[in-house]
């Protein structure tokens, strides 16, 4: 595996790349984009207050005017691409900030899509996670290149899995070999796993039951299993739970004032929030399933935010606020990660990802599945951050690679 801290060409795309039903039920627990690493500075402002009306930008605004580049992407992933609702945020970087919705927020009500509203931002809890973790090897507390076994004595065993092999880095650049465990969570989602509560050592339990998918170090696999070791780590070396720690040291530092953890047996998401739904084919009916247990994600996926939170968390951490400069740049010290896309030509950080943008450039990101909402956000190297969300799942690749379109659409127009 090389290592990489300049740009080079690579495609815009995200996850591993299955048709129709697959990209809806299978993957739903990944979602990041894969391109390559660079220098992205940071916005230093915070954010002066939103502009919106109607559900949008002021028609004031002459970025309004006519609808909008941003506006008319997330209208398309409606009208189009049948997702239900969608909402963005876009942080210029200067800190003023503009909302945007499209849609509704509840098919049963018809009732509007709540401007910034909290959605399960899924996989994107994979950058709070690494930042908590690389927080503590910057406090002296773990280091990078022990294995993972120094800390979680004899917990990693299997077929080709030891944890004496495999060190804290190789798990946060998915490197480690450790196979996924996402296609037993959700088999049969709708019926079995919807209500179902894991606890994360049955989640390890189902991946640690197969083989492994490589020697560590020598291959590259998106993998849950990955950061759900880094969860249990951080409780170990701190003795407290995971979600108090990246609440504690992330998001009360960095006013994520509508980020949070949702707590053993939480199933609802608190605040103004659009409903999320589920469909397992482009024809079938969609199913309310905004009620859900996200534990089987944990430090994986199980945060609940907003658009705009995720902007100022990508800008505070990029701007060097959450990390300090040694560990930011292993954070954006990239591998070559081939399994990202379908050219195989993906590169992954420690839970970190690159975007490239259309109009030049490549941004930092990373993204969330979960069932009933995506989302892709990104950092732009002018320090505009944008982040886009749907309520649904896509059951085709063209309406996932829109979702990514309109992302671009917000850093780029």
């Amino acid at each position: 595996m090389n290592s990489s801290v300049s740009p080079s060409p690579a495609p815009r795309s995200r996850g591993r790349r299955r048709p129709a039903l697959a990209v809806s039920v299978l993957a739903v627990l990944t979602g990041l984009v894969a391109t390559t690493a660079l220098d992205v500075p940071g916005a230093s402002a915070l954010e002066s207050g939103s502009v919106r009306e109607n559900g949008s930008v002021r028609e004031s605004d002459p970025a309004r005017r006519g609808g909008g580049p941003v506006q008319k992407s997330l209208d398309a992933l409606v009208k189009v691409d049948g997702f239900p609702g969608a909402l963005a945020s876009v942080r210029e970087p200067d800190g003023r900030t503009r909302q945007y919705t499209a849609g509704v927020g509840d098919l049963r009500t018809g009732a509007k899509v709540p401007v910034d509203g909290r959605v399960r931002i899924a996989s994107n809890t994979k950058m709070f996670t690494a930042t908590v973790v690389l927080q503590l090897v910057g406090e002296g507390r773990i280091d990078l290149d022990a294995p993972i076994e120094d800390y979680l004595p004899g917990l990693v065993r299997g077929d080709g899995m030891d944890g004496r092999a495999i060190t804290v880095r190789q798990l946060l650049q998915h490197t480690s070999g450790l196979p996924d465990y996402d296609e037993q969570v959700l088999e049969d989602y709708l019926t079995k796993q919807r209500h179902r509560y894991f606890e994360p050592r049955e989640v390890l339990d189902l991946a640690l039951a197969k083989k492994a998918l490589f020697a560590p170090g020598t291959g590259w696999s998106y993998s849950n299993t990955n950061y759900v070791l880094a969860g249990l780590l951080v409780q170990k070396v701190t003795g407290r739970p995971v979600g108090e720690e990246i609440t504690d040291r992330i998001i009360r530092p960095t006013g994520l004032r509508h980020t949070y953890w949702p707590g053993v047996g939480d199933q609802t998401i608190k605040g103004p929030h659009p409903r999320g739904y589920f469909a397992t084919a482009p024809d079938a009916p969609m199913t309310d399933v905004t009620e859900n247990d996200p534990s089987a994600g944990w430090a994986a996926g199980q945060l609940i935010g907003t658009p705009s939170d995720l902007n100022r968390f990508l800008v505070a951490l990029l701007d060097g606020k959450l990390l300090k400069p040694a560990q930011l740049k292993e954070m954006r010290t990239t591998v070559d990660a081939p399994g990202l896309d379908t050219v195989g030509d993906g590169h992954y950080g420690l839970g970190l990802a690159t975007f490239k943008l259309s109009c030049g450039g490549y941004a930092w990101t990373h993204g969330g599945n979960a069932p009933g909402y995506i989302t892709r956000n990104a950092v732009a190297p002018d320090g505009r951050a944008a982040t886009i969300a749907v309520t649904a799942l896509p059951t085709s690749l063209p309406a996932a690679e829109h979702v990514e379109a309109a992302l671009d659409t917000a850093l780029c127009e």
